[in-house]
């Protein structure tokens, strides 16, 4: 029986049920609706009756007699029946679960959808996400979330979309989205936006998973390489981030001993051979600041100065106010906590990272640098305030409280 939490199963099974009833029956909005229901199943019976044995097949399996049943009560069943038989003949050989998974990826990734669609549409099927969970990493109300996904399913199935790898050129295409997307997944399992744990390592093992999935169809393209080095040198902090009662524990307080040093050594093999092969990406970037942090026997002996000039580069081939925010933070080891203060100013009514706590955050740390301890605890409890994850909210909590204790003291 498997043992992992009954969330993390249920979050394996359900792309690979997905996968399968879409590649039968190729209607994908009628197929994600009865895997939704066979979830909600899943969830209600596996913790009186157990986990089964195979999580995959039984969902599979509920998630097909629910579309079954659905499609008896139309009148066009017996078309619809024939199709299927036409489309996948008895003792047609199965196709794998990997190629499943890539074949759906890209399926939500459908030039007739919008950016924002094929975002949300892949964080709900393939990552597993609630909507209630993308809503939040979009910062919009779940009732609007839910409708977007729902047109986004209609959208695909008047496209008339095809259950299959793309050709070459359309799969180029679509491949920005789809990096974009594994980007998402894999940071909304590193940093979780919201909840009560700092980090979800369901997500980020399964943006991995397919992040190496689409590395192994594209070994050459250099982005997918990058992705994937930044997802291998990031989560190979994961153990040190949190403290055993998973509280946050910021980079420059962490045990490095207890970083990951074959995850750091892949990703440093799969930056060094992608790095001059071609144009450098947003993720081949991100990827070598990662490694030199990842590289550096301790936060003094960063070369701070080497990952400025990589986030120089940044800005100007990706420009964003996270961008500029990470910029700030090294510009302030360089030259000083009040540079990157007078950079981090040039992001106040940027409407992208208004609403993010992140920016007070890093005015609070970079005031408290600079000696303003009155403003940078006023900094630190407004960051509290709109913190949706309870353990940043805690952290930051607890940085406010330590500030106003070295205030009295002055």
């Amino acid at each position: 029986m498997d043992e992992r939490p009954l969330e993390s199963v249920l979050r394996d099974a359900a792309p690979y049920a997905l996968g399968t009833l879409v590649r039968r029956f190729g209607q994908f909005d009628a197929c994600e609706d009865a895997v939704q229901e066979a979830l909600i199943a899943a969830a209600s019976s596996w913790p009186v009756d157990g986990v089964p044995d195979s999580p995959r097949a039984w969902l599979t399996t509920v998630a097909d007699r629910r579309l079954t049943d659905a499609w008896r009560s139309e009148s066009a069943r017996r078309r619809r029946e024939r199709a299927v038989v036409e489309a996948e003949p008895p003792g047609s050989p199965e196709v794998s679960d990997d190629d499943d998974t890539l074949r759906l990826i890209f399926l939500c990734c459908h030039p007739a959808l919008s950016a924002t669609s094929q975002l949300a549409l892949t964080l709900r099927a393939v990552g597993g996400l609630t909507t209630a969970e993308i809503a939040s990493a979009f910062l919009v109300p779940e009732a609007t979330m839910a409708q977007r996904i729902s047109r986004a399913k209609q959208s695909i199935r008047a496209a008339g979309a095809r259950f299959e790898l793309p050709d070459e050129p359309d799969r180029s295409g679509r491949l920005r989205v789809v990096l974009q997307v594994l980007y998402l997944i894999f940071n909304e399992g590193y940093a979780a936006r919201s909840g009560d744990s700092l980090q979800r390592s369901d997500l980020t093992t399964e943006a991995i998973r397919m992040t190496r999935m689409l590395h192994r169809l594209q070994p050459d393209e250099g982005e997918v390489t990058g992705l994937l080095a930044l997802q291998l040198l990031t989560d190979a902090r994961s153990a040190a981030r949190e403290t055993p009662d998973g509280r946050l524990v910021p980079l420059a307080e962490q045990r490095r001993e207890l970083w990951d040093g074959e995850r750091i050594g892949e990703g440093v093999a799969l930056l060094d051979r992608t790095l001059g092969r071609g144009p450098v990406g947003a993720y081949q970037l991100q990827a070598a600041i990662a490694a030199v942090h990842d590289e550096a026997p301790s936060d003094d002996d960063t070369d701070w100065r080497q990952i400025l000039a990589l986030y120089d580069v940044l800005e100007r081939v990706a420009p964003s106010p996270v961008v500029t925010l990470n910029r700030a933070v090294a510009l302030a080891r360089v030259d000083g906590p009040r540079a990157g203060l007078a950079l981090l100013g040039t992001l106040d009514g940027d409407d992208r990272i208004a609403t993010s706590h992140r920016l007070d955050a890093v005015r609070a740390h970079l005031l408290e640098g600079a000696g303003e301890f009155a403003e940078a605890g006023e900094a630190y409890s407004r960051a509290a305030r709109a913190a949706l994850n309870q353990q940043e909210q805690a952290y930051l909590l607890a940085q406010a409280a330590r500030v106003a204790a070295a205030l009295r003291q002055v």
